[in-house]
């Protein structure tokens, strides 16, 4: 999966979308959208950015492992969204890709938990190190790390709170809007998925992609993984650009920030560090694909260096 040419926007479109891209702050992107404040800007923004971007993909169906491409001195790097549900279809298909990817000559790395979960008799198969290196970072702040389920590494030691309460009943009631999907039908599903998302989303799950439309395509994916281009999609549909999200996050919860849009800075910097292959396919959770991206594409324009990697341990 790969943008699109942009070919079903006009002009002013286009433009706009260049616009929201380049605001390196929620102050310049309050600035350009002439919002109230910042708080009214990133959303405003984030219901443009979706409309827009929406218009600009592709169709994501694929019967490949789909995932976005970003040239880095001389070296192709492939960056694949998947679930990392741990299903056996997802598995499957997995390992048959990976398989060929090796075959042909190229380095794989996993986002640190997706290697044991898919991949433990791959020897070729690295694991970064982005969740210890985001613990480590965590451990320099006065509160502790947030329950948060999405990681594939649970947190050791940590009792149960409101915020994982929180989290169990939006997973239960998106479970039970998903399973009548077929009672009464895809359209009526949407809409109750939108209203729970607006009554069981706080403004740290709007920034991590914690939304029903979300979990559905989720579990869609991890079922049948043809559908991960869908999946994979609908993340750069939600999440603004890097700068934008990281901040917004930073000011609600900072432990969080560095658990999510964090890793993936980190992840991006570790394959460029570290492979010397020609071709290097990064395997991510969906929710980081976008990042990811993002910053190897920092990578490929001169604006980061690798020589500045420093590995966890």
């Amino acid at each position: 999966m790969v943008a699109g040419s942009g070919s079903r926007l006009n002009a002013g479109e286009r433009a706009r979308l260049a616009a929201i891209r380049s605001a390196e702050s929620l102050a310049a992107l309050a600035a350009e959208t002439d919002a109230a404040s910042v708080h009214d800007a990133y959303f405003a923004a984030k219901r443009e950015w979706f409309d827009l971007q929406g218009r600009a993909l592709a169709d994501a169906s694929s019967d490949q492992l789909p995932g976005n491409r970003v040239g880095v001195d001389g070296q192709t790097f492939c960056v694949h969204g998947i679930t990392h549900a741990d299903t056996r279809a997802e598995g499957r298909f997995l390992r048959q890709h990976v398989d060929r990817f090796l075959d042909a000559g190229a380095a794989v790395y996993v986002e640190q938990g997706v290697r044991s979960m898919y991949f433990s008799s791959f020897d070729d198969v690295y694991e970064m190190d982005d969740y210890a290196w985001a613990m480590e970072r965590c451990a320099s702040l006065d509160s502790d790390p947030p329950v948060y389920d999405a990681l594939d590494v649970p947190f050791a030691g940590l009792s149960t709170n409101l915020d994982s309460l929180t989290t169990e009943l939006r997973d239960a009631v998106f479970s039970l809007i998903d399973s009548g999907r077929h009672l009464y039908g895809e359209s009526f599903e949407a809409t109750l998925g939108d209203v729970a998302s607006t009554f069981l989303m706080s403004h740290e799950d709007v920034s991590t992609g914690m939304d029903f439309a979300s979990f559905s395509k989720s579990r869609a994916a991890a079922d049948d993984p043809t559908k991960l281009g869908d999946l994979q999609d609908y993340y750069r549909r939600a999440f603004l650009p890097q700068p934008l999200e990281r901040e917004w996050l930073r000011r609600h919860d900072p432990a969080l920030e560095l658990l999510t849009h964090a890793r993936n800075e980190r992840m991006a910097d570790y394959a460029v560090y570290h492979s010397t292959a020609d071709t290097v396919h990064l395997v991510v959770g969906a929710a980081h694909q976008p990042g990811v991206t993002y910053y190897l594409e920092q990578h490929r324009d001169g604006q980061r260096r690798g020589a500045e990697f420093e590995p966890v341990g």
